[in-house]
């Protein structure tokens, strides 16, 4: 074999040895994603960039009260492992997907609690939510109550009165939980 050739094939392998670890890595363990929108203000901004731990979706764990997480808001269908491999930074380059389904929201209940809204405060389980994080206070039209089923959380934006969050697209299941912010 002349000697470019082998040269080259040595740079094609550790290439596609490259291609195959970013993948592995940005699928099972971490990845950079841009906030969307205004719904996180003040805590994250439109177009900041931030870093998830895909750890929780990897090993099937629930994220804590609080958490900030990236979550599928097409709660209406199953994910599938594809949905994963098609939503990595690599494949993005090459199609038109611009995260519009990807929301970035904060954990505030989990399966079992009971969620209420009244005067402009969020109650889980009886208990008023100390929430120094958010933007303003909610102006409410009634008050609402849900209790979350088994598998799944609710979330919420920090810009309350600019959120499309559960109150709106209902109960996240965990699978659509893609990760915690790092």
């Amino acid at each position: 074999m002349r000697p470019y050739l082998k040269e080259a094939l040595a740079w094609l392998r550790s290439i596609v040895a490259a291609f195959v670890l970013t993948l592995v890595i940005g699928i099972f363990v971490f990845q950079p994603t841009k906030v969307l929108g205004h719904s996180m203000d003040p805590t994250l901004h439109n177009e900041q960039r931030i870093y998830v731990s895909k750890l929780s979706h990897t090993f099937h764990y629930e994220p804590k009260y609080g958490d900030i997480v990236i979550i599928d808001s097409r709660v209406d269908r199953p994910r599938k492992w594809t949905d994963d491999v098609l939503e990595h930074p690599l494949f993005k380059l090459f199609s038109r997907n611009n995260d519009e389904s990807m929301y970035v929201k904060r954990v505030i209940g989990k399966p079992g609690d009971v969620i209420e809204l009244r005067d402009q405060q969020v109650y889980r389980n009886g208990q008023p939510l100390n929430e120094p994080y958010i933007k303003e206070k909610m102006q409410l039209t009634q008050d609402k109550k849900w209790t979350v089923p088994e598998e799944s959380l609710f979330v919420m934006g920090d810009n309350r009165n600019n959120s499309r969050d559960s109150r709106e697209i209902g109960f996240v299941p965990l699978d659509h939980v893609l990760g915690i912010k790092m």
